[in-house]
């Protein structure tokens, strides 16, 4: 039953925090109010906060499993405008790096307001050792399901059975086969099956698994027979007003902001059809004891006084008495005097500090060519008013353009907010100063062969400087188009400027010689600050020229030339042969080798392709082939297939 008591209490120190804020502030005016600093929700997740949040609880423990690394802490306010800081960083929810396993991470939550007041929340997350496994691996009981659906790092579930199920076999796996588990009931240990007590009650069982080092942990299953231990509402709403996060059955608790004028709000609980019970219970009702509310039945609930804070707490009982969820509805009345901001943007540019509303002086860098700015302001109090720059303006609204200084100087831009009782108003102000860019970057480079669109750098990234670009060797030129990440830069392509104001420059380069040196192309780009510029480079390499392929058929001994047997068989006396070549491409010239051997004094007919030889050759075999050789890069082919011709000068 333990878990029952901490949901109590959690009610009942709710109920009596509200009540310490009614004696201590009474109905005193609101610019006396001093609500107390503390939070209105903390989670850890994954895990279970031991004991349960309660704001008036500083000091928390959560055990997880060996593998957990990382955990989310979300944390709430219970009064706007207060900040929160978790572990030094000013945010209401972080992700916390956890330490080796078997390691205890501290983490520090402290909420603060505008003066000197704060609190500080303390968790200990103990990640488990190795050998201080004592966590579940799974765990199942039979009949029935768990809900939730079981995780190893959370302790306690609901089982729903029939009224006819008199026992339960539970099934609990360890992470470590090196622990050991024992299952209670009512402090007795429990053999399986586990006997049920009797139809319409519950049955607490207790797991409680032991590591190697003696550490325990208890997970607890409360088991309903024949009656629901469903404890969750199906839904919440409030009007005016609204819930800071979308309605969840297992997210108990909310924050609602209302202006100063609102003195009430209405309550609308609705459970999801189950033989569920309520009661609604609130500081400023029937001395805040809780009173029985129906499914659905809406509540008109009195608000403290502006500036103050009103708890109401809606308890749902399950049909099985013993499950129990308290939802908690935090209800924020603005002050009278309220003469903050909940929200402050300006366009373009970013704040820095980053907003937070009691932080009032802010500084804005942008860029030089920006003319202009935006700001839109947001009250925390919809019933105070504004001016930006002397002007009215409504609540997020974005106000008219405002110009700004010439470069190097800066502009004021203030915000005076007017509470509703006209008490000094609060100023905030943002110095918006143009200032020169530092960016000497490019955002795109690009290599284009004349009248192609297409990229030779695949690769471009900013960052990166060096590129190397192939083309063919029949490329005499290349086109290199480059972007300025900011177009106030200086941008030098080759020796052709783009000055301030151009954001790209486009400039054709002839290249180096086919197989000769690589071609550098470079592209400076100088910030509008001034200061070494960035000098991006391109080596275009231009492939060698490639000899023209050989020819395709041996040379053929003519007719005429071919005196033996027929005028065919490659046989002749003729020592001073013709032989026809294949015809030589344009720009090529063909000649004629003998026995591997250039001819250097055959004459050639370009007309019929023919070589006719001047030099006799001697009796015997001889192996004739040709070759072509490219005119303007004198490169020569490999041979041509090979023609074997006789030459017999003795009669037979």
């Amino acid at each position: 039953m333990k878990h029952i008591f901490i949901t109590i209490s959690q009610y009942l120190a709710a109920t009596l925090l509200v009540a310490l804020c009614l004696s201590a502030f009474g109905c005193a005016d609101s610019a006396s109010v001093n609500p107390v600093v503390e939070l209105a929700s903390l989670t850890i997740t994954p895990g279970t906060l031991q004991p349960a949040f309660n704001s008036t609880i500083t000091q928390y423990n959560i055990d997880l499993t060996s593998d957990i690394a990382t955990v989310t802490v979300t944390a709430q306010p219970a009064v706007a405008g207060d900040t929160v800081t978790i572990n030094g960083q000013a945010t209401t929810s972080r992700t916390i790096s956890l330490g080796q396993p078997g390691s205890t991470t501290s983490v520090n939550i402290v909420v603060s307001e505008s003066g000197s007041n704060s609190r500080t929340y303390t968790v200990l997350i103990n990640r488990a050792s190795l050998a201080g496994n004592n966590s579940l691996q799974s765990l199942s009981v039979s009949p029935g399901t768990l809900a939730p659906t079981f995780d190893a790092n959370l302790l306690s579930y609901t089982v729903d059975v029939a009224n006819n199920v008199g026992s339960v076999i539970v099934t609990p796996t360890l992470q470590d086969p090196a622990a050991t588990v024992t299952m209670t009931v009512n402090g007795q240990p429990a053999p399986q099956p586990i006997q049920l007590n009797g139809a319409g009650s519950v049955t607490l069982i207790s797991i409680v698994v032991t590591a190697q080092n003696g550490t325990e942990k208890t997970y607890l299953v409360t088991v309903s027979r024949g009656i629901s231990s469903n404890a969750n509402l199906q839904s919440m709403t409030i009007a005016p007003g609204t819930l800071n996060l979308p309605f969840s059955a297992g997210t108990l608790s909310y924050t609602v902001k209302v202006a100063s004028n609102v003195d009430r709000v209405v309550v609308t609980p609705t459970l999801p059809g189950t033989p569920a019970s309520m009661t609604i219970s609130v500081d400023t009702v029937n001395n805040g004891q809780p009173t029985a509310i129906n499914s659905g039945e809406a509540r008109t609930i009195p608000l403290l006084n502006p500036g103050l804070i009103t708890l109401i707490n809606i308890l749902v009982t399950a049909e099985n008495q013993v499950s129990q969820k308290n939802y908690v509805l935090v209800v924020i009345r603005a002050a009278l005097g309220d003469n903050n901001l909940s929200a402050l943007t300006i366009s373009p540019g970013s704040l820095s500090p980053s907003f937070t509303p009691n932080t009032t002086d802010y500084t804005v860098d942008v860029a030089t060519d920006i003319a202009t700015v935006t700001v839109k302001a947001t009250l925390q109090d919809t019933n105070a008013t504004m001016t930006i720059n002397g002007q009215g303006t409504s609540s997020d609204v974005p106000s008219a353009p405002i110009n700004l200084g010439t470069p190097g100087s800066s502009t004021d831009i203030i915000i005076e907010v007017i509470a509703l009782n006209a008490v000094a108003p609060k100023t905030y102000t943002i110095t918006v100063t143009p200032v020169l860019s530092g960016n000497n970057s490019l955002s795109n480079l690009e290599v284009t062969l004349v009248g192609s669109s297409l990229n030779l750098i695949t690769n471009f990234s900013p960052n990166q400087l060096p590129y190397t670009v192939n083309v063919a060797s029949d490329v005499p030129s290349v086109t290199v188009t480059a972007t300025k990440s900011d177009p106030n830069a200086t941008m030098l392509i080759g020796s052709e400027t783009f000055p301030a104001g151009t954001e790209w420059g486009e400039k054709t380069f002839p290249l180096n010689g086919a197989g000769g040196l690589p071609t550098p192309l470079s592209i400076d780009v100088t910030a509008q600050s001034g200061g070494a510029p960035n000098t991006y480079t391109v080596n275009v390499i231009r492939a060698a020229p490639a000899a023209p392929p050989a020819p395709a058929d041996a040379p053929n001994l003519t007719a005429a030339s071919d005196d033996g047997s027929s005028n065919t068989d490659n046989i002749t006396s003729i020592t001073t042969p013709d032989f026809i070549v294949s015809n030589p491409a344009a720009g090529e010239a063909a000649s004629l080798y003998i026995d591997g051997i250039r001819v250097q004094d055959a004459a050639f007919n370009s007309t019929t392709s023919t070589f006719t030889l001047t030099t006799p050759l001697t009796d015997g075999n001889h192996t004739i082939t040709s070759r072509v050789t490219n005119i303007a890069t004198t490169l020569e082919s490999l041979d041509s297939p090979a023609l074997t011709v006789t030459i017999t000068t003795t009669p037979p």
